[in-house]
């Protein structure tokens, strides 16, 4: 069993004077608060010296009864666990629900919270933007907009340094899609099977997940290759992956060579010559796939990738809008793992972590195409939205974020692995940093997925002792970790500790 080996440590260590006076404000108190696991066998949930207001708003009751009535039927849908999480109020990588349990988040609403919830020096900076000014459009000139753009280019590579301020991840690969064509003269768009790039109308083409299309037409000219998934994929071995942990495939290439990637390469080429034109407008593709399970890829496949679609006369674009800001811990964005500099970069979730925002970075060539006609973007940039993702770049840094994704996501992972050969229903750990998925299967012969019941029964028991984790994967055979980046190693072994316990809890019913 894992042992808790300290209090409290971390980021949000120094920041308890500074936070004290925003709680304040908010009418609450620091004080211990802790959850009492029912589990005997599962240590107490880490420390934590922030109490929540107490909730006084409407009931559970009335809150489900608008949910049903009042709002679209999807949200029924997405309700996640069958008894629902009705969140309160969040403070770090803490969320507590309106009875006042206390849960360690590890989804970061959808690897959204980048530093932390209602992190104390983020709320100051949005706090401080909202006394000054809420709103207005870039057709005039103010601050925090010209020195956000600054401080984001400053770290990407040359010659990436234009700017397009969006409101979300898909807005942001919407607009990359028609950049990218009014740039090459050419339409067709490649992207990878199982990848996420949105829900708008165009960039619904680019998503290769069933669950996620209408039957209706949407975004024409978009066509997906094979994935190169090392695990679940027809090619694979033991040494393909950047990451801690590699699948327990066996692999007989020689040594710097992987047969693996010249396959799913070929299946690219395939392609190429068979499914687009000779000339090709782009290539969409997240460093690691996020909705898609955190699928990564043979190490050179994005290298290889990427010259032969310039070849082709298109561009090549690296949807960050999970892998960014660090979140992979060695490298600040996840293309940089992968030793290529794309022509465009897509970017949201923890830009502002959480407030509603997203980019395209691009080149000034590509950016000089799209000037020839007129766009407008009204909350693009918005001043708040820039201070508040302003402050995010510089919490990263002053908190040593990366470094922290870097070091406790190397913890999760390798012991996650040692779960791995303990359960024959855990098929693969991946990832890199705080971007891991873990995959289950009925068995690690066949890898055939977990059934939902069976991934829900696990799902649901590591929600009950106080841990929220994610789903994803074409079948929903993922479990997501992708928390705010400012957990601690004593979070991460209470996680273990707990996942351990409802994966065996499923088994001892089996």
């Amino acid at each position: 069993m894992y042992k808790i080996v300290s209090r409290l440590r971390g980021p949000h260590v120094g920041l308890a004077s500074e936070s004290r006076g925003l709680v304040e404000l908010h009418g609450a108190s620091c004080q211990t608060s802790a959850f009492k696991c029912p589990h005997p066998d599962i240590p107490e949930m880490p420390h934590c010296d922030f109490k929540p207001v107490e909730y006084k708003d409407m009931s559970k009751e009335q809150m489900m009864a608008i949910r049903r009535k009042n709002c679209h039927p999807m949200t029924m849908k997405v309700t996640y666990y069958k008894k629902p999480v009705y969140i309160h109020q969040g403070y770090m990588q803490w969320l507590w629900d309106v009875d006042g349990k206390r849960y360690l988040d590890l989804f970061a609403g959808v690897a959204t919270v980048s530093v932390g919830h209602c992190h104390p020096k983020v709320t100051a900076a949005a706090e401080k933007q909202l006394r000054r000014l809420w709103h207005t459009t870039n057709i005039y000139v103010y601050p925090s907009l010209h020195e956000y753009c600054e401080k984001l280019v400053s770290l990407f590579p040359d010659p990436l340094k234009v700017v397009y301020l969006t409101n979300s991840g898909s807005e942001a690969n919407d607009l990359a899609m028609l950049m990218a064509r009014l740039h090459t003269g050419n339409y067709d768009i490649i992207n990878l099977r199982g990848s996420y790039h949105g829900g708008s109308p165009q960039t619904m083409a680019l998503t290769s997940n069933s669950a996620y299309k209408y039957p209706v037409a949407s975004g024409l000219g978009c066509t997906n290759t094979m994935c190169p998934d090392v695990f679940r994929g027809p090619w694979g071995g033991n040494h393909c992956r950047d990451s801690p942990v590699q699948t327990i495939r066996d692999c007989g290439c020689a040594k710097g060579h992987c047969m693996a990637n010249d396959q799913y390469i070929e299946q690219l080429k395939e392609t190429l010559v068979t499914s687009v034109p000779s000339r090709i407008a782009a290539f969409f593709g997240e460093p690691i796939q996020g909705v898609g399970g955190a699928v990564q890829y043979p190490r050179n496949y994005l290298k290889e990738a990427y010259k032969l679609v310039r070849e082709r006369g298109g561009v090549c674009i690296a949807d960050e809008v999970q892998t960014g800001f660090g979140r992979t811990g060695s490298h600040f964005w996840g293309f940089q793992g992968h030793d290529v500099i794309p022509d465009m970069v897509t970017m949201a979730k923890g830009i502002a972590n959480g407030y509603p925002m997203g980019a395209v970075v691009t080149t000034p060539e590509i950016a000089a195409s799209f000037a020839k006609g007129v766009h407008f973007n009204t909350f693009g940039g918005n001043p708040v939205a820039c201070a508040i993702a302003s402050s995010v770049l510089d919490t990263i840094e002053e908190d040593g974020t990366q470094q922290i994704s870097n070091d406790v996501g190397n913890h999760l992972l390798t012991e996650l692995a040692k779960l791995r050969e303990k359960y024959e229903i855990i098929g693969d750990v991946r990832g890199k940093g705080l971007q891991i998925g873990v995959e289950m299967v009925k068995d690690k012969a066949s890898r055939a997925p977990l059934p939902p019941e069976a991934m829900g029964e696990i799902f649901e028991d590591t929600k009950e002792m106080g841990v929220l984790i994610g789903k994803g994967g074409l079948y929903g055979q993922t479990f997501r970790i992708k928390p705010p980046m400012c957990i601690t190693t004593e979070d991460a072994d209470y996680f273990l500790a707990v996942f351990n316990k409802a994966i065996q809890n499923f088994m001892d019913r089996r």
